[in-house]
């Protein structure tokens, strides 16, 4: 019996899968403005001292027990410790690193967090194969970078094109864009030609991976290793000749007509290899959901300002409803619960000026008078307020009330983090695995790795 389905499908989709393929097999290295390559290198500075970071978190020693079951070979390293897994495995030890802390860089306009399926696949990829020689391709710190540019640019620019639909509708668009951002840049690495760029890309539009509902859980993390993963499996299997239909992205039962009604083109090809998108970037001062931030900020600078815990009558919060929507957790028990919880965020800024990784500790979270705070926290929406802004208004025993706005929240696009500001992030998070000193010589080499010709020499300095 047939069915009756009505599909809503544009059959005159440009050839996106083509366009890309394209793109990512040509675009000459550093073709782009010193700025956007600065921007590059800004972006895995950050990403490394994430994965280095979250090394000896639970999730991680969980994620190496299970991928050590399957016997892997000591190809690529895995970053902040001692022991070496086959690539593939790598890269979703160190992309599930690089995002449990939830301190990675986010491309605002989408919320994609590009950097961990897209770093974690070229960086395990590239250190086996530039030592192994199993493989042609380009493997020197300069193609990593190159990769990391091209691959960030189509898993965003996917994502511009399907946001906020696709988003809305559950996906957790970090993995399900990071896949093919992942496919993308190791294609690059390993110079693959036009027609087997779009077969890895094709094999990836099979693969994106990622649900909302994992948010709060050790699988939330897990989505950017699963789409580093995915990538690059994805163009070795390509890379021997594996097939895939040559539309897959834009068909219309493809990837982006199955699992988005919102489908712009124009986002994906309007000035392709002009614009990119990682000049967008952003990056955390605070470990947790960027929707938090500004409340973050705005409590902090109550802090600041002398308001003390003990002197709180209560706190009200205008925010966004997408504020809510994402971070409305009330009563987190644990750290993972509490990088969604607003409520938690402005504790963390009225009671220490920061949200580390510190501050989502389990112990922080569920201390009492940490819970109490918390309580005094009254969140409401007001859809007048953009989601990257935050009205805040401390009310307090003696009477007063101090009021804070912030319109852009320390780590914004209107107001970034410095370079220093990176490098203080990177210590606080891995001079407790590394130790300063070697933290020191790290930072140096990320910033360098564009002149390194061998990534292993990178990748050995990051185990303890």
């Amino acid at each position: 019996m047939a069915r009756n389905t009505q599909v809503a499908a544009d059959h005159n989709a440009p050839a996106i899968t083509q366009i890309l393929a394209q793109f990512v097999a040509t675009h000459p290295s550093k073709g782009w403005s010193d700025a956007v390559d600065h921007e590059a290198h800004r972006t895995f500075v950050n990403w490394f001292g994430c994965a280095v970071g979250a090394a000896q978190h639970e999730s991680a020693h969980a994620a190496l027990a299970a991928v050590q079951l399957l016997q892997p070979a000591a190809q690529a390293s895995v970053l902040g410790r001692a022991e070496k897994v086959d690539m593939a495995s790598a890269a979703l030890i160190n992309g599930i690193t690089s995002h449990t802390f939830d301190f990675d860089d986010t491309h605002l306009k989408t919320i994609i967090h590009p950097a961990g399926p897209v770093a974690s696949a070229i960086l395990a990829l590239a250190e086996h194969m530039g030592t192994s020689g199993a493989m042609p391709g380009n493997f020197t710190g300069r193609a990593l970078i190159d990769a990391l540019v091209i691959g960030i640019d189509v898993a965003c620019r996917v994502g511009n094109a399907m946001y906020p639909d696709h988003y809305d509708r559950g996906w957790h668009i970090t993995g399900s864009t990071g896949t093919l951002g992942a496919a993308a840049a190791c294609a690059r690495l390993l110079q693959l030609d036009v027609q087997k760029t779009a077969m890895a890309l094709g094999i990836a539009a099979s693969q994106p991976i990622g649900m909302r509902e994992q948010f709060g859980s050790m699988t939330k993390p897990f989505h950017p290793g699963g789409a580093a993963r995915a990538g690059m499996m994805s163009a070795l299997l390509a890379s021997q000749g594996f097939t895939a239909s040559p539309k897959a992205i834009e068909a219309p039962r493809g990837m982006m007509q199955t699992i988005s009604l919102k489908n712009d083109w124009n986002e994906i090809t309007h000035e392709l290899g002009q614009r990119f998108e990682i000049s967008f970037n952003t990056y955390k001062p605070f470990a947790c959901g960027i929707v938090i931030h500004p409340s973050i900020d705005a409590c902090s600078q109550l802090r600041a300002q002398g308001i003390t815990p003990d002197q709180i009558e209560r706190i009200e919060l205008k925010v966004h409803s997408l504020v809510l929507e994402l971070t409305g957790k009330k009563e987190p028990q644990d750290g993972l619960q509490a990088k969604f919880s607003v409520y938690h965020g402005c504790v963390a800024g009225l009671t220490v000026g920061q949200a580390t990784e510190d501050e989502y500790h389990d112990e922080f979270v569920t201390a009492p008078d940490n819970v109490a705070l918390r309580r005094k926290v009254v969140a409401t929406v007001d859809d007048s307020i953009d989601e990257a802004s935050a009205d805040v208004t401390a009310f307090l025993k003696d009477g007063r009330s101090v009021h804070i706005f912030v319109k852009h929240a320390i780590g914004s696009l209107e107001n970034p983090m410095t370079d220093a500001m990176l490098e203080g992030k990177f210590h606080g998070m891995c001079d407790r695995v590394l130790g300063k000193a070697k933290t020191d010589t790290l930072i140096a080499a990320c910033w360098a790795v564009s002149k390194t010709d061998k990534l292993s020499t990178l990748t050995a300095l990051a185990r303890p």
